[in-house]
């Protein structure tokens, strides 16, 4: 660690273009007291001599003064609004997921066009469209009175700066400390690994579907949220809340109550045993991974705690793009192997199957897009076990359709998935709101010392 008096030279602040909002930058100087670095913060008491965009004056007794009045009230705002987009998110990427799942299962069963990779392979790379519809959005529904040439060149800038504050997990990066290396790199090699995560870890649900029963891949895959909260703890420096286990542990009760409570069909007993066990070995590899995807994702390509929930999103939309872009410029080659081994025959789809399977597509990529917004303005564990909601969801949708009533194993595990949720849903504001309220009093604190 540098000495504080170190710091006030040589370096400039990474906010300051166009997009700079005042949240960013209150927070931007909140989190060079208080560090904002997971895992690493920066020393309480070290300084930054450009504090403020260009043209503006340092930070100086008054604007202590200011940054004073940035009280716990205004903390559990900036929480609240944070947790206002996210329950937004989270009803969108339920319905959209809901209207995936349901078509998708019609064309695999009722059109008889089963091809998991291949569908695989479209959906994801769908993703690449999420970056340049925001960008539409922004241009002419937010910016429309910037040329383009303007509008792009600050958008980049605005881009490059979070990466930079994704690369380094700190809101403000000084000059000598990665100021002036590019992101690209990192977010070449972050976007590689994270998305080959979710694809193996998709691909085992495909793989284990026809190995082991639909109540064993039902328990065991969304057993992921155990997981995610596992593997946060050590990446993601989370507290161990007693509170969030028990919701966690209630969601894969309730699951369980879904996938078993209804007894064993005829289909379930049409695997072997040694067929089962491989299956059920595939799918918990599968469940694994996914957690740790849902949580590598938040810890090397989501921006620091602290920073605006604006941020947060256009980043999330625009790293989902990046993944979407690996998916079809470097997944399409295990198209061919399975091809040319026999495993899967490529047949394009025509017809209903392709209409539906854009609609599918479409829904898919609205899902994705926002769970990875919800990922980034919450957790892992609250996102994963928001997803599990879907089952219970869908087994209305399909009772609505085909006049096939719940059961109580239905019903019941539904329950417990909901109040898991809502349970994990308080902890987790009650979380957010510490946090904003503990970086308020270190401003406070901190600001006391402030100086010319």
């Amino acid at each position: 660690m540098r000495a504080a008096s170190s710091a006030r030279t040589g370096e400039q602040p990474l906010l300051h273009d166009a997009y700079l909002s005042s949240d960013d930058d209150g927070r931007g100087r909140r989190a060079a007291r208080a560090g904002n670095r997971r895992g690493s913060p920066l020393p309480p008491t070290a300084h930054f001599a450009a504090d403020t965009e260009p043209g503006r004056p340092s930070l100086s007794r008054r604007s202590t003064t200011q940054l004073r009045s940035r009280s716990p009230t205004t903390a559990r705002a900036e929480a609240r609004t944070k947790y206002t987009y996210a329950a937004s998110f989270l009803v969108l990427s339920l319905v959209s997921f809901t209207v995936q799942t349901e078509l998708a299962s019609y064309i695999q069963h009722e059109l008889k066009w089963s091809k998991a990779y291949f569908m695989l392979y479209l959906t994801h790379s769908s993703w690449v469209f999420l970056w340049p519809l925001q960008v539409l959005y922004q241009k002419y529904l937010r910016k429309r009175d910037q040329s383009w040439g303007y509008f792009w060149k600050t958008h980049i800038q605005y881009i490059r700066q979070t990466a930079q504050m994704v690369r380094r997990q700190e809101i403000r990066v000084p000059r000598g400390m990665g100021a002036d290396i590019s992101p690209w790199s990192y977010l070449a090699w972050t976007t590689g690994g994270v998305t080959t995560a979710l694809t193996i870890a998709g691909l085992s649900w495909y793989i284990a579907v026809s190995m082991t029963t639909p109540s064993d891949l039902t328990a065991i895959y969304n057993c992921s949220a155990f997981f995610a909260y596992a593997f946060s703890v050590p990446l993601l420096k989370e507290q161990k809340r007693l509170d969030k286990l028990l919701a966690v542990i209630v969601a894969i009760v309730g699951v369980m109550v879904v996938a078993y409570g209804g007894g064993t069909s005829s289909s379930d007993d049409s695997t072997g045993p040694s067929s089962r066990l491989q299956g059920n070995i595939i799918i918990f590899f599968g469940s694994v991974l996914y957690g740790l995807y849902e949580v590598l994702y938040k810890r090397y390509a989501c921006p620091p705690d602290g920073i605006s929930a604006n941020r947060s999103m256009i980043f999330a939309n625009v790293f989902g793009s990046l993944m979407g872009g690996f998916t079809l410029f470097v997944l399409w080659i295990p198209i061919i192997i399975l091809n040319w081994l026999g495993w899967e025959e490529f047949e394009w789809p025509t017809g209903e199957t392709f209409y539906l399977l854009s609609i599918s597509i479409f829904a898919n990529m609205v899902f994705s897009g926002s769970f990875l917004v919800l990922m980034s303005l919450t957790s892992p564990v609250l996102s994963s076990v928001a997803a599990l909601l879907t089952i219970f969801i869908v087994a209305v949708v399909d009772w609505f359709l085909t006049g096939q009533p719940l059961d109580a194993s239905t019903i019941i595990g539904g329950l417990l998935i909901v109040s898991a949720f809502l349970m994990l849903s308080r902890s987790t504001w009650k979380e957010m709101n510490e946090q904003q309220e503990r970086k308020t009093q270190i401003d406070l604190s901190d600001s006391d010392g402030d100086e010319d």
